[in-house]
């Protein structure tokens, strides 16, 4: 964590009152020529911080710091969380730190690089989202890995239910919805070990929605994305309290796999069952379907509408839910 962090970190738990340049020098282990080049770089950055003669600095206004510091008190899990307030991607960043121990936790307040599945763009825009990224070393065969990403979709659910206060579904495979709009995307990437056919490690990437940008959703996004809360900026302590609480749900969750636990509110949750949708392959043109269920290993079971009447257990794909008339 870079020292300007530790500044805002301490401020944050100080919120209310002042703290000396002398204390957080001390604190921090730098000299007070360092407190106030940081103090002047969050200033740059647009954090209101108040300063004054015998007092000493103060974080003002209502903002919602993000700190490794605010995520940490609330985990009720032993994981290790750093925090960045940009990266270019939270997945990538730990995938070249893939040979440490699992339980690392990559949080970032925005991302310049953010992908989704299918090599897409994933908007990650300054201030109004959490992006996070857990490294896990799994014990788990190439045909499970899907597991993965399905225990991650519950947990983000419930964590995501906790801070809206609404009910969130799953679009198999990997995005939450809230009122029907895109609110979550969930990326797992993982490392083949060549040798033992298993995997080597697993980054398991996590991007919420929380609040909509200031200036509107880019036009290709404005007709599928949605914001947990319909505030204009998250309220203090939000997105650290999102983050524990997706890390507290899903640490459990990853441990017992491959119980499979969390497949019935997996199944529950599903938003596509019972529906007509388009199913869009790499290289293929789509197809109507009906999805029929989720089977054991959270493929999507569906019966093709084109006249084969074949029935398919997906793996893989993208599904587009069909809008009723």
């Amino acid at each position: 964590m870079s020292v300007k962090e530790q500044v805002l970190a301490c401020l944050n738990q100080q919120r209310g009152s002042s703290v000396s340049g002398q204390e957080l020098a001390r604190r921090l282990g730098v000299t007070r020529a360092a407190v106030w080049k940081a103090i002047t770089a969050l200033r740059q950055e647009g954090w209101a911080i108040d300063s004054a003669t015998n007092r000493g600095y103060r974080l003002a206004g209502e903002a919602d710091v993000l700190d490794a510091a605010a995520v940490s008190a609330q985990l009720t899990v032993p994981l290790r969380v750093e925090v960045l307030s940009t990266t270019p991607s939270t997945n990538g960043a730990l995938r070249a730190r893939g040979g440490e121990p699992e339980g690392l936790v990559l949080v970032a307040a925005a991302q310049t690089e953010g992908r989704g599945r299918m090599g897409r763009a994933f908007y990650s825009p300054e201030g109004t989202g959490l992006y996070l990224s857990v490294l896990l070393h799994p014990v788990l065969e190439t045909h499970q890995t899907p597991l993965l990403t399905a225990a991650a979709a519950v947990a983000a659910a419930e964590a995501a239910e906790s801070l809206c206060g609404r009910p969130v579904q799953i679009k198999w495979v990997n995005d939450l919805l809230l009122d029907g709009k895109k609110v979550c995307g969930i990326l797992t990437e993982a490392s083949m070990d060549l040798e033992g056919g298993g995997l080597e490690y697993a980054v398991l990437g996590v991007g919420f929605d929380v609040c909509a940008p200031a200036g509107g959703w880019p036009l290709d996004l404005q007709e599928v994305a949605g914001s947990l809360l319909s505030d204009a900026v998250p309220p203090p302590g939000a997105r650290a309290a999102l983050a524990a609480a997706f890390l507290n749900r899903f640490w459990p969750l990853y441990q017992a796999l491959p119980s499979c636990d969390f497949l019935p509110d997996y199944r529950a949750r599903q938003a596509a069952l019972g529906r007509t949708v388009e199913v869009l392959r790499p290289g293929a043109a789509p197809r109507q379907a009906v999805a029929l269920e989720v089977d054991d290993n959270c493929r999507l079971v569906v019966q093709y509408l084109d006249g084969s009447r074949e029935t398919a257990a997906l793996n893989s794909g993208e599904l587009r839910i069909k809008i009723e008339e």
